[in-house]
């Protein structure tokens, strides 16, 4: 029994388009309902968000394409002024046209332009009895540009006084766009995340063939029951599953399992995938070299990307100045003297001593220090002897641009500004070797 139902679109095309939005369902038949008839006027402006890979621009495209309603799909990205974004509009309109057999150089400069050549784009095209939808993808975006832009937008069917629908798709929700006192309210749609479930069924639909389908759908069982706390991501899921299928076969090739020895199957792919969460989200490197680095069967730590080389290219003394930043912003005052002193004489241990040194202090997280305890410390880990110049200083002020440090209270202190270390130890390591 098909979910999807409208007395506008033929059965077999919402059976389709039922089968490409797998567990999008209750938001497509929303927007159906919104949408209504094709020569209904349809609600004016529509904001859909949701976080990232939640399925709002497939699902969009995936129903206009699918309904062959006609619509215009802009990336704000892409056209990030309002000026490349109007043209955009414009140019689509114009290319989709059967008028015409090749699209002439648009030129919109005002908003007043653009309602003018829209209104003759729409005639050119006959759609005075459709809807014409457009489409813009990462509206958050528009925020950037002039104040009248996203207003005009809302109300782009008052406007032009043409059966136009405006979708909005962003990853924020509409309170942050901040519009101006008296701006038209879009009808708001939240697409949720996919749950595990979701997961789990969308991702076993993309079974190679030559293997079962009960098969695949364990190997992606396994896959999330690694990967879902860390990541949601279904686009990076889809990634890293076609990314390891083929390590998760090889007791199969070799004759050593079948189908159904999973136990042997998730011992040969369990470590692969623990190196593959190094790389999560990183694209350190290609697929081609992963699968590579599978075949060698080199260990973690050989990676070559940004968790092997957990360092920047820094100048001599900034090296020192970040070294010497992190030893203040973890070790506590008292024990200055004991590291960084040759000749400091006898360090009582008192009970308040070890009471609080049983707590780790990375555990606790940076402390501020002010810059003479910087500056002392690097003067003392320094084999020769450093002079206070202004290229000193000027480092300090570019690893705090850099935000390897930052400052911590005002500049116009009278004791000085105070800075804290902002980076990891395999950070610090890596740069003290």
């Amino acid at each position: 029994m098909p979910s999807l139902e409208h007395p506008a679109y033929s059965a077999a095309d919402l059976l389709r388009l039922e089968s490409l939005v797998p567990c999008r369902e209750s938001q497509v038949s929303m927007l159906l309902s919104i949408f209504g008839e094709r020569q209904q006027f349809s609600f004016p402006s529509i904001f859909i968000y949701g976080h990232t890979s939640s399925g709002k621009t497939y699902v969009m495209q995936t129903l206009l394409t699918t309904l062959q309603l006609p619509h215009v799909f802009v990336n704000c990205v892409e056209y990030f002024t309002s000026r490349l974004l109007l043209e955009e509009i414009l140019i689509q309109l114009q290319s989709s046209s059967s008028d015409t057999d090749q699209t002439c150089p648009v030129h919109c400069d005002t908003l007043n332009d653009f309602v003018r050549l829209f209104k003759q784009a729409v005639a050119s095209r006959e759609l005075q009895d459709q809807t014409l939808y457009i489409v813009l993808d990462r509206a958050e975006q528009l925020r950037e540009m002039e104040a009248n832009i996203l207003p005009a937008f809302l109300r782009l069917q008052e406007l032009t006084d043409r059966n136009v629908t405006v979708v909005l798709l962003s990853e924020i929700v509409w309170e942050l766009f901040s519009p101006n006192i008296g701006c038209f309210e879009p009808f708001t749609m939240y697409f949720p995340d996919y749950s595990i479930g979701h997961l789990q069924k969308i991702l076993s639909q993309n079974h190679p063939p030559e293997y079962s389908a009960d098969f695949y759908s364990a190997y992606i069982n396994i896959l999330l029951g690694v990967f879902y706390m860390v990541c949601r991501d279904l686009k990076e899921l889809r990634h890293l599953a076609a990314l390891n299928f083929a390590k998760y076969c090889e007791p199969l090739v070799r004759g050593e399992a079948n189908e159904r020895d999973t136990r042997k199957l998730w011992k040969n792919i369990e470590p692969h995938l623990k190196k593959a969460m190094q790389t999560l989200y990183l694209r350190e490197i290609s697929s081609s070299q992963w699968e590579r680095l599978q075949h060698d069967g080199r260990e973690p730590g050989q990676l070559k990307g940004l968790s092997a080389h957990t360092h920047v290219e820094l100048p001599y003394y900034s090296k020192f100045l970040l070294i010497a930043a992190y030893l203040a912003s973890y070790n506590p005052v008292r024990t200055d003297k004991r590291f960084f002193l040759k000749h400091h004489g006898k360090i009582r241990k008192t009970n308040f001593m070890k009471k609080h040194e049983k707590t780790s202090n990375h555990l606790l997280g940076p402390k501020p220090f002010p810059l003479d305890r910087l500056l002392a410390i690097l003067y003392s880990i320094v084999d020769n002897r450093v002079a206070p110049t202004a290229n000193i200083f000027s480092q300090i002020t570019s690893l705090v641009t850099l935000q390897l440090l930052s400052m911590v209270g005002q500049n116009d202190q009278l004791d000085g500004p105070r800075y804290k270390c902002t980076v990891s130890l395999d950070f610090i390591r890596a740069i003290a070797r």
